[in-house]
């Protein structure tokens, strides 16, 4: 065990839950969380969640999750919890670069988020299996991942071009300002109950940033499609959300800690773009306690971004240097030269190792085996051993 090496969240699912999975994502009859519509889903949901804690515990991880069982898409089912939205199947998924990177990809289609009443945090589906979870960890500490409340807002706002289910919240707030008040406060009601269940650690994931990079060649904010002043503004109003609930969450004893993706679904990714051209907006600005940040590969750009972070002598960050995308063990020394760089801008003490994401952010998972999960889970607490003693 090292306490320097993190999961980001997600594990692989056993067959028995995919099942049950693939089953849901054809049907446009059933309503989050799906036990009353699936037969044998709950069943199958809580003994596979007992057995990936107990392997967590096994394999030596010392902050547990649920391995997001309890979710097809990394965020789909949080905003389908919420009161005041409904499911729907879009037209099309969500669209990824291929192995290839030539072709396009798509993800399954049950993505679609209508919101019709005002939004509401309480009660949330997720609270019931952060509980869960908190039991089965006996007493070793837990986390619970969500979507950013920016990310979310981006979505149903429209403001995500070529969102397949953007812009469905007309007709119950009249503007963008007042879908963003709401959100906020459905948020808060749900920091507010995860605090009296017991959380103490929220994560708040976050695919968003990387539009905003002049260096990424996908995003459509970038080639002065867009004029700059008006992707700025967007910039800092969801900087400015996701800060809301990070200082009420704090009043509440919550740590945040946030994690940044540039998209993982079957081992493909969706984005482009360095955290030297966003690092004065997303790292400097936003007050979370601890970032997940990937370097899996050269799209990250040079680690010379942690510049930002040298005079936050409070913030930790989480450097996603291993892959959960591939089956193979990842380049060691790579990852030691890169940790060496990286301790050589920030307090060393403030650093963490982790895959660059969790192995399974949607359903299907990557393309490797649960034993390949392990070894690289295995690996990276190896490294994190030699490079921190500890």
């Amino acid at each position: 065990m090292s306490t320097r090496f993190h999961l980001v969240g997600s594990l692989l699912r056993p067959q028995e839950l995919l099942d049950h999975k693939t089953a849901i994502q054809e049907r446009d009859d059933v309503t989050y969380p799906f036990y009353d519509d699936v037969p044998g889903y709950r069943e199958t949901e809580v003994a596979s969640t007992r057995d990936v804690v107990a392997k967590q515990i096994e394999n030596g991880v010392g902050i547990l999750t649920d391995g997001e069982y309890n979710r097809a898409l990394w965020h789909t089912d949080f905003i389908w919890g919420l009161g005041g939205t409904e499911r729907f199947i879009a037209e099309h998924g969500y669209y990824f670069r291929d192995l290839d990177e030539e072709g396009t990809y798509e993800t399954r289609r049950d993505i679609g988020v209508r919101v019709v009443a005002p939004l509401s945090g309480r009660g949330h589906h997720f609270i019931e299996t952060y509980r869960r979870l908190a039991e089965l960890s006996e007493g070793r500490p837990t986390k619970l991942s969500i979507p950013s409340p920016s990310h979310v807002f981006g979505e149903l706002s429209g403001k995500l071009f070529g969102a397949p289910n953007a812009g469905r919240a007309e007709g119950v707030y009249a503007n963008a300002d007042e879908l963003k008040a709401g959100l906020l406060r459905a948020y808060q009601e749900f920091a507010g109950e995860y605090a009296e269940a017991g959380g103490e650690i929220l994560q708040l994931d976050d695919c968003l940033w990387e539009m905003f990079a002049e260096d990424n060649p996908t995003s459509p904010f970038t080639g002065g499609a867009v004029p700059y002043e008006q992707v700025r503004g967007f910039a800092e109003e969801f900087i400015d959300l996701n800060n809301a609930l990070i200082d009420h969450a704090h009043t509440l004893g919550l740590k945040v800690w946030t994690h940044n993706c540039r998209g993982n679904y079957d081992s493909r990714h969706m984005g482009a773009g360095s955290y030297e051209a966003i690092a004065e907006l997303f790292l400097r600005k936003q007050r979370y306690d601890r970032f997940f940040l990937e370097w899996d590969d050269e799209r990250a750009g040079s680690i010379e971004a942690l510049r930002v972070f040298a005079d936050r002598h409070e913030t930790e960050v989480v450097l996603g240097l291993l892959s959960s995308k591939t089956a193979e063990l990842d380049d060691e020394e790579r990852v030691r030269a890169l940790l060496e760089e990286a301790a050589s801008i920030v307090d060393k003490e403030r650093l963490h190792l982790s895959h660059q994401c969790g192995f399974a952010s949607c359903d299907n998972g990557n393309e490797l085996s649960e034993e390949q999960q392990w070894a690289k889970v295995g690996q990276g607490q190896r490294i994190a051993r030699e490079f921190w003693g500890s």
